[in-house]
């Protein structure tokens, strides 16, 4: 077990991402002292990966998969656990000539099954000709690759006993670098295929003007690596950079989110970036004596987005954390998707949280939305080079503080989704414009998102986004943060309801039908709407690979439980009436 990790100071000259290939970027912080390390759920250092070890095992991996004889380009898919095997892999493909693809590795409520299916899917999407997956995930890859023309599937040590064949070339600038599956559909994967030149250009723009890196930074990342901002951001990012970062596996952090803070304060680090539920599960979970312990004085850069973020959120982390030196101001919202690498947007460094207040002062104009969240977070300029519209229905573009979709046009666009031609002309135009299916508007100049295009609750023409009922219902004392999940469903009327799921804890009938009851009261309230109101288990609303409640996925639940309650399909309102009050 190595003891002492990498250092944040080192003797090269400082680059930050100005390099033409991932391949490039190692070759050049291989040079230095700086690395990868990791760190067990209760914060021991159990291994380190300097960049120039990574470099040495990395080419001789290459060099192995080479000795396959597997065309350029071809597919290497990686179960994408924080662990430095991932990493070698990742840039033995770069290496090699090969494509890397990122699984998920996260096995869902959903179980087994639904795991093993969804990684046959994107094994099947992608032509994987190769798999590899450490211990824990095996069997299940394993399952997945049955029946598919893979031709080689392994743990990380099979590798070692393929041949050397010559040393191959590694990818140029204007090949692909990986592909990045979306955190969406599951069985309608989209494979994103990001570029050399396009993540590269993107590392640029995040390092140079959305955190500043700069000598001496140090990165804290329990992400997934199979999420983008987990691979572009924590990863990649570190490593363009010359920079240490030590990793906390993700399954660590949802079992004790209080060692992220430990280790922040332990490693000095400078720079993390979560989702707003990490925050969330810090404020929620911290204890005063933790925050005693703890010196966050030196962390500069908390970048928070991948989600809707309130501001509410933040304020109790910072409130809670304030004693152990945590500055608000450290907070960066920021704006993006794997379609663009990773990011579009940062809020101004050292500003925290601007927060656009909605129907006080400057009610947005023309939208039709019943908008109700009385504030949401600015996610900042776009990073140079980049162009961002508002567009109506028409695809004409709106003036600020018109809420529409938001287009973005930029270096990192992605080039399409891999294999899937119709889709990508969906949504990405010959202009080079990108559909991001979300919906915001400008306010000066600053990208504010209020929500997704698909997950808009439209009931008697009134507009009502599904955050704002989800918010609700997470004010009462009995339903937790990321307990509740909103959408329509057809009624047996034929027109829209709205449907909130709760997850309740709480056993006693007369308070789970006090609940229903008031909650069913108060969006009466605030929206002048019917909702259903169906209380549920915990852990029973079902999350994308990236940690995110899927609203799509709880619709689909929810309808199948109102069709296992009608006993005959032509008599619905028997189901309505046990959704009205609380059955599940």
């Amino acid at each position: 077990m190595n003891t002492k990790p990498t250092p944040a100071e080192h003797s090269l000259p400082f680059r930050a991402g100005d390099f033409s290939t991932l391949a490039e970027a190692l070759d050049y912080a291989a040079r230095g002292e700086t690395g990868t390390n990791f760190y067990t759920g209760r914060g021991l250092l159990y291994t380190t990966l300097p960049y120039a070890v990574l470099r040495e095992e990395a080419m001789a991996l290459a060099n192995r998969l080479h000795g396959l004889g597997l065309a350029r380009g071809s597919r290497v898919a990686l179960v994408g656990a924080t662990n430095p095997d991932f990493l070698r892999f990742f840039f033995a493909c770069q290496y090699a000539g090969l494509l890397p693809v990122t699984l998920p590795a996260s096995i869902h409520l959903g179980g087994r099954q639904a795991y093993i299916g969804q990684l046959h899917g994107l094994l099947a999407d992608c032509g994987a000709s190769v798999a590899m997956a450490p211990p824990d995930f095996m069997e299940f890859l394993i399952e997945a690759g049955k029946g598919l023309p893979l031709r080689f599937m392994g743990l990380p040590r099979d590798f070692d006993d393929l041949p050397v064949n010559g040393s191959p070339r590694a990818l140029q600038p204007n090949e692909p670098a990986y592909l990045q599956y979306t955190s969406g559909s599951t069985r309608f994967p989209r494979g994103v295929v990001v570029t050399q030149e396009a993540v590269l250009h993107n590392l640029r723009g995040i390092l140079q003007h959305g955190i500043a890196m700069a000598p001496g930074d140090r990165c804290m990342s329990w992400l997934p690596y199979y999420h983008d901002m987990g691979l572009v951001g924590l990863v990649l990012c570190p490593l363009a950079s010359q920079i240490s970062v030590d990793y906390l596996d993700t399954r660590d952090f949802a079992l004790r989110p209080r060692r992220w803070l430990a280790l922040m304060s332990q490693t000095q680090a400078t720079i993390s970036f979560s989702p707003p539920f990490g925050y969330e599960l810090c404020a929620r979970r911290v204890q005063a004596q933790d925050v005693a312990g703890y010196d966050l004085s030196r962390w500069r850069v908390a970048g928070v987005g991948a989600e809707t973020i309130r501001a509410e959120t933040l304020e109790r982390f910072a409130k809670a954390l304030a004693p152990s030196g945590f500055d608000g101001r450290a907070f960066l919202p920021c704006y993006g998707m794997a379609e663009c690498s990773l990011a579009i947007s940062f809020a101004p460094l050292a500003g925290g949280v601007e927060v656009d207040h909605i129907g006080v002062d400057h009610p947005p104009e023309g939208s039709g939305a019943n908008v109700r969240m009385n504030e949401f977070v600015k996610c900042g300029i776009p990073l140079p080079g980049y162009e961002v519209t508002i567009r109506d229905a028409d695809h004409n573009p709106l003036p600020e503080r018109r809420i529409g979709t938001i287009a973005v046009r930029g270096p990192s666009v992605m080039s399409g989704y891999f294999g899937q031609p119709e889709i990508t002309r969906e949504i990405l135009s010959a202009e080079g414009w990108l559909d991001t299916g979300d919906l915001g508007y400008l306010a000066d100049g600053h990208i504010v998102v209020t929500g997704r295009k698909k997950d808009l609750i439209i009931i008697h023409g009134r507009n009502i986004w599904p955050q704002d009922l989800e918010h609700l219902a997470e004010q009462q004392p009995e339903v937790r943060t990321m307990d509740a999940s909103a959408f329509s469903v057809p009624g047996p009327d034929g027109t829209d309801k709205a449907v909130l799921v709760v997850q309740c804890r709480v056993s006693d009938p007369e308070r789970r039908a006090a609940l229903v009851q008031r909650l069913q009261r108060l969006v009466y309230q605030e929206y002048g709407v019917d909702c259903l109101v169906d209380l549920v288990p915990p852990h029973t609303l079902p999350r994308t690979s990236s940690g995110k409640l899927s609203r799509s996925s709880a619709r689909k639940d929810y309808l199948r439980r109102v069709a296992a309650t009608t006993s005959q399909a032509s008599t619905e309102a028997p189901a309505w009436e046990d959704a009205a009050a609380g059955g599940g």
